[in-house]
Parts: C-alpha cells; structure tokens; sequence
C-alpha cells in the first residue's frame, strides 16, 4: 500500500486564501466530506458561495486585513509620536522622571510598529526556491527587535529614576507636566481605541492585545499625573518613585511579550488547536484515525503536518481524495490555518511489517 500515501508524497498542498470567513460556512453536519462524491448540499453550497483550489485563481483575504491592519500601525505611530514629542519637550523644560519614563515607554510603543510593519510587507513577499516557506519568520525577527527595545526603554527609564531618588531635585512647571501627562492618556486611549476596533474587525489577537497594551500605558500616564500632584505639595521624593513605578510596569509588559516571542520562536501552539485539528479529522469520512499531527506558526498563519491511518485496501485515488477532505475539514475547521500536508498511512494489517521500517535508522539522534 505503499502508494496509499501519493498524498504526501505529492507534496499536495492547500493555501487557505480562497475561502469565505468561516462563520459562513455550514455547520459541520451539513457539510460532509465523502472519499468518492460529496453531497448535493455540500455542492450547492459550493455553488452559492464558491471558492477557488487553484493559485492563479485564489484572492487573499488577508490582504485586504492586512492593509487595514498596517494603517491602524501606522495611524498608532504617528499619535503616539506626536504624543510622545510633546511630552519630551515638556520633560526638558520640567526635569521629570516620572514623565521621562512614560515618554520613553510611548516612545518604544510607537517605534514597535516600524520592525512589525517592515514584517507585514515582508510575509507578503512569495516563496523561492532560498526561502521555501516565505517570509513569515520576519515577524518573529521583529518580536526579538520589540523586546529588545522594552527592555532598552526600562533600563533606561530604571536608570534615570534610581539617579533622581540618589539626587532628589525639584520638579518645575508643575502644571505643564500635569498637562503632558493627560496628553499622554489621550494619545494611549485613542489608539487602544482604534487598535481593539480595527483588531476585532480583521480578527487579528496581536492588533487587539496591542490595543490593550495602549490601554495599560494610558494608566502609566496618569500615574505621571499623580507625581506632579506630589511634587507640588514638596513631595520631591514622589516624582522618581513614580518613576520606579513606570519602570516596573514596563519590566511587566517585557515579561509577556518576552515569553510570547519566545513560545513563537520555539513553533509552540495552543494545545487547544491540536484538539481541534484531530476532532475535525476523525470527522472525515475514511479516516480510521489521525497519527502524528503538527502545527506551526509561519509569520502569523499557521501550517500544519498529519498522517491519517485509512483502510489498507483503498486504491490510490480513493486515499488521495480522503486525504483532500482531511485536508479541507483540517482549513475550515483551524483558525489561521493556511497550509496543510497531509499523509495517507494504510490501516495496520497482523504480521505485516510496518511500512516504514525502511525509515527507522534515520529516526534515530
């Protein structure tokens, strides 16, 4: 049956760009896969809401949710720049610690879209015969540079507080630093705003987790305005302890997005996903049952590797159109899942010797 598994061999591959959202799609049991002929439903389905398997005829969704997605990173950059701006021209005239560390904060929040943007143009860019799976491994490159630039910023910002506490001085126009700091919870706000609503619009968690980073740096803001409140009532001390406040929170907002880069670089996934993956297989009919099953994120799509066991007897044309199901339940049933190789495996039969033997002194360290 060593032909069972042309799927594979084949290299048989299916890039998820042609299909609708997947809310639109019919339930799973109004929506069967058959090794031999789907079922008039399924087809009229097909019909009314039609989407192509070949490459010179697929359009990309995620095109279109990527140009929405790269303008709301660069609308981000440009009110959190000038926010930012604003708030270094009131510390050089102030002499705040406490502002210093929520403008370097939203400085590096702002500069985090230039490596993620240039990652988004990146991931577009079509395989070659160097880079066989594309681009995507850009976007965890631009992670690494993110992370390496919040820690920067709380280095940075934890310097200049421990000076300040060393070597207290009075912080100066007052009111001014008052100001910038309610600029700054402006400027935060606004964007958390505009990233959650474009985020949930284009279904994109990083757009939406950045919204509420915003968010939480729009609070480090205000707690620049309780600084000031402090200062003016002779509180010298307040201001860099605010300062070491601001500095701590960034060091929280390293910690995750630290572990997040590292998960991605390490290709974890969701144990959740797994789940899933192998229920909307054992679905499919002529599956006797799902092997070894990998997923990996490539940029911010997911591929995906699996062998089914089907039944030893079936013709190669018959193991090839069950692997072709399994292939489509696995797309429409895995968010983000752009790519899957599917491997037909024949149903084990007694005494027979394990067809893959002949692979065994190559498995081994």
């Amino acid at each position: 049956m060593s032909d069972g598994h042309a799927h594979g061999h084949d290299g048989h591959r299916h890039e998820r760009h042609g299909y609708p959202p997947r809310d639109e799609h019919p339930p799973r049991d109004e929506h069967p896969h058959s090794p031999t002929r789907a079922s008039l439903r399924h087809r009229l389905a097909h019909l009314l809401r039609p989407h192509s398997h070949e490459t010179a005829d697929r359009l990309d969704p995620a095109l279109e949710s990527s140009a929405r997605g790269m303008r709301a990173l660069w609308v981000s950059l440009l009110v959190l720049g000038v926010t930012a701006l604003a708030q270094a021209v009131v510390v050089a005239v102030s002499g705040s610690v406490a502002l210093l560390g929520d403008t370097v904060h939203n400085t590096a929040d702002a500069l985090t879209a230039v490596p993620l943007g240039i990652a988004f143009v990146l991931g577009r860019r079509a395989a070659t015969r160097r880079f066989t799976y594309g681009y995507g491994r850009a976007e965890d490159l631009a992670g690494l540079v993110i992370v390496l630039t919040i820690a920067a910023s709380a280095v940075f910002a934890g310097w200049t507080a421990v000076a300040r506490l060393l070597d207290p001085e009075p912080v100066r126009h007052i009111p001014v630093v008052a100001v910038a700091a309610l600029i700054g919870f402006a400027g935060n706000e606004w964007v958390a705003r505009y990233r959650l609503r474009v985020g949930r619009a284009i279904g994109s968690a990083a757009l939406v987790a950045d919204g509420l980073h915003a968010r939480t740096d729009g609070f480090t803001s205000l707690a620049v305005l309780a600084s000031a409140g402090g200062a003016a009532l002779g509180w010298q001390w307040a201001d860099p302890v605010v300062g070491l406040a601001i500095t701590a929170a960034i060091v929280l907002v390293l910690r995750d997005a630290a572990r997040e880069v590292f998960r991605r670089v390490m290709d974890a996934v969701d144990p959740a996903l797994v789940d899933r993956a192998e229920r909307a297989l054992r679905d499919v009919a002529g599956v006797r049952e799902v092997g070894e099953l990998r997923l990996r994120w490539i940029g911010h799509r997911l591929r995906a590797e699996v062998a089914v066991v089907v039944d030893g007897e079936a013709t190669v044309r018959q193991a090839h159109a069950i692997a072709v199901d399994a292939e489509h339940a696995l797309l429409h049933a895995v968010p983000r899942l752009t790519a899957a190789l599917v491997h037909a495996d024949p149903a084990p039969v007694t005494g027979e010797q394990d067809p893959h033997h002949v692979l065994a002194h190559h498995m081994t360290a």
